[in-house]
């Protein structure tokens, strides 16, 4: 009887310690815009939150809502700010002017792949470049997508002039400076939008990384492919700085060990990856394909490009940014991180 009695004692005090720690475990809400079985979802941000949940014995776990369903794209910095939601990820250039300094990371030759562009953001960050711009949240990490081309449904795009009238989606103001130079029409929409625009024939095609094309089905609509890297399309992982605020120390820093230079180069490596699959479904469509190499130099696109990065850094220095400085800063952390990687 006496032992029966010590094992329902031992039993309940087990399960209790159990239900504690289910108590115990904050569930963090976290928002982005990515499709849920898309590879940025999948191995970027559901990989953190596994990881979190992992590190911190279960204390710590991670609520997705991708595809905009608990903040519109444009809305979802904002959410992390106002504590809508715990944590977002979203594109600086769909809040226009908000991130000025940031964007320069977009502008042509900054960086030639995902992995540098990762690297290039989250040192400016790290380094205090950027610190005024995310003053209203806690960062996590930052991270860009592969330089971004030009793709459209039924025109063979050689040279800027063939652009003329199109209206090409273009991501961001910055972007679509570059657009404008070229020719083009830009139409500004969040990367959601896309595929139902193009369907109904309210664009004729978009700038666009290879990531992109395979992540939104849109290489089931278009039929031509530029490859001219002329932007690359910057993000930002955010926190709300009263839900960091309370969690436990311990929490924290499981948080903290899951930031920072880690995840912005784990992101950038999983972009370039899904930019090589982007590019070969295109190619197993049979679609065609032009690449334009080192387009700052090339006779056809160097100086529409030239003018956008020109105009960009003239309109900062109008608004007594520091423009020049953290644009110099970028080639120079541009040039460490490709040596890094080499």
């Amino acid at each position: 009887m006496k032992t029966t009695f010590t094992t329902c004692l031992l039993a309940a005090s087990i399960a209790g310690l159990g239900a504690a720690s289910a108590e115990a475990a904050t569930t963090l809400r976290m928002a982005h815009f990515w499709p849920g079985a898309s590879g940025v979802n999948q191995e970027i941000f559901e990989a953190w939150a596994a990881t979190l949940e992992e590190e911190s014995d279960g204390e710590l776990r991670v609520e997705m809502f991708p595809s905009g369903t608990l903040a519109k794209p444009d809305s979802l910095y904002e959410a992390a700010a106002n504590g809508i939601a715990d944590v977002t990820a979203t594109a600086q250039g769909y809040t226009a002017g908000r991130f000025p300094l940031s964007q320069i990371v977009e502008l042509p030759g900054v960086a030639t792949t995902a992995t540098q562009g990762a690297c290039v953001l989250q040192t400016l960050y790290d380094e205090g470049h950027l610190a005024s711009e995310y003053e209203d949240t806690r960062p996590l990490f930052f991270f860009t997508t592969g330089p971004g081309g030009i793709h459209t449904i039924d025109t063979d795009v050689q040279v800027p002039s063939d652009l003329e009238g199109l209206r090409i989606r273009r991501p961001t103001a910055v972007a679509g400076e570059m657009l404008e130079n070229m020719g083009a029409s830009p139409v500004g929409m969040p990367a959601p939008d896309i595929y139902t625009a193009m369907q109904r024939g309210v664009i004729d095609g978009l700038s666009f990384p290879w990531e992109g094309l395979k992540g939104f089905r849109i290489n089931e609509l278009v039929n031509y492919h530029t490859e001219v890297p002329f932007y690359t399309l910057i993000f930002v992982a955010t926190m709300n700085q009263r839900a960091y605020d309370n969690l436990s120390p311990e929490q924290q820093a499981v948080i903290d060990a899951n930031a920072g230079m880690k995840w912005a180069g784990n992101a950038g490596e999983v972009f370039d990856r899904l930019d090589v699959e982007g590019k070969q479904e295109a190619r197993d469509a049979g679609h065609t394909i032009r690449e334009i190499e080192n387009p700052l130099e090339h006779p056809d696109w160097q100086k529409p490009l030239q003018d956008g990065i020109e105009s960009y850094l003239t309109r900062l220095e109008e608004r007594g940014l520091p423009g020049r400085e953290v644009y110099e800063a970028a080639l120079a952390a541009s040039e460490s991180c490709a040596t890094e990687q080499g």
